[in-house]
């Protein structure tokens, strides 16, 4: 078994096990020193570059475990990836990308990576940046309006996947052809979005971590201007966006926490009645369960911090025809709260997304 396991780092070079790691979308295998694991099922998880893998059966019943190299049936040809998961967790794992049976053909497992195999495959890999950078000097000739992304070989070298990005539809069918004319291949154009250029790709985010993108989120949910008012993060779209020109998914994560604080604020449109003055809204901390009042509506002036629980005593005492001679909350001097909005509008990000669909 030792003898068929090979390191990206020897067989497909430094640059290689960037593009094609195991560490990208990683999945704990926790069921694999059970003896029966592979046994419930022949199915295996196989990781080709970057984020993309698929399902394979193993029907010829080899020795797989996590970080061997395997050759996989293609269309045409044959692929060659490294397995990321065995046994029981593959099953759930189709179950929860929602992927279709009747759709989706799983194909097989033919061999155990051979040295000439990841020769062969790193030969093919090394042609992919340069095919790429000519791949979008032919796209920009025939006057297309889209980006070739990525260029990801076959195993074999005879199949090249073309990830590109636009904005509407693109007729690419004479491209095609120029494409397998110039290349001598079999050409497959897929449509991509930017969040998915952003995770084949990767990179290091603001927060020093690695793109989420390309290490472990598989699905993208949509990430509006509104996650960030909720936290109270500054408007600001330079900071808002990430590394694909879009709306920081992380925007997202802590969502549900703050809509479940901001339920025990008070309602922001109601105002306050004191013998004193008439409190505005101003602005709120839902984790720290506070609420900021002005008593100017339109900037902030006398401002003070009071708790929810209290903020509601005062607006029930209100419904009762009364008034607290103060609010008694914790006062700050006279203040004036702008935001500094950097270049750009914030709501650039709020334009209908476009769905992208895979074209062959």
């Amino acid at each position: 078994m030792s003898n068929n396991k090979y390191t990206m780092s020897n067989e497909l070079g430094a640059s290689a096990t960037k593009r094609n790691s195991a560490h990208m979308l990683p999945v704990c295998d926790w069921l694999s020193d059970l003896p029966e694991n592979t046994r419930l099922t022949d199915l295996i998880e196989v990781q080709f570059k970057n984020t993309r893998k698929g399902y394979f059966h193993n029907a010829a019943n080899l020795p797989l475990e996590k970080g061997v190299k395997v050759v996989v049936e293609a269309n045409p040809g044959y692929d060659v990836g490294e397995v990321v998961l065995t046994g029981k967790l593959v099953e759930l794992q189709i179950k929860k990308n929602k992927i279709d049976a009747s759709r989706y053909e799983i194909r097989q497992v033919i061999r155990i990576a051979t040295e000439e195999d990841l020769q062969r495959a790193a030969e093919a890999h090394a042609r992919e940046h340069q095919t790429m950078i000519k791949a979008r000097e032919l796209a920009k000739s025939l006057g297309l309006e889209m980006k070739i992304g990525d260029v990801e070989f076959q195993g074999d070298g005879s199949k090249a996947i073309f990830f590109y990005i636009a904005d509407g539809r693109v007729d690419f069918r004479q491209l095609i052809k120029v494409y397998a004319e110039t290349f001598r291949i079999r050409v497959e154009m897929k449509q991509i979005g930017a969040r998915q250029e952003a995770g084949r790709i990767g990179g290091t985010g603001p927060c020093g971590r690695e793109l989420c993108c390309s290490t472990w989120m598989i699905n993208f949910s949509s990430v509006g201007t509104g996650a960030a008012r909720l936290q109270n993060i500054s408007p600001n779209p330079q900071k808002l966006a990430g590394m694909c020109a879009k709306l920081k998914c992380c925007l997202n994560y802590e969502v549900p926490v703050y809509e479940d604080a901001s339920k025990l604020l008070p309602n922001r449109h109601i105002e306050l009645e004191t013998q004193e003055a008439t409190w505005y809204f101003f602005a709120s901390d839902p984790l720290a369960g506070t609420v900021t009042y002005s008593s100017d509506p339109q900037k902030g002036v006398n401002l003070t911090v009071l708790s929810a629980a209290r903020a509601h005593e005062i607006i029930a005492m209100n419904r009762r025809g009364e008034k607290p001679a103060t609010l008694e909350g914790n006062k700050s001097a006279v203040v004036e709260i702008g935001y500094q909005t950097g270049h750009g509008d914030v709501t650039r990000f709020d334009h209908k997304k476009k769905k992208h669909h895979n074209r062959r």
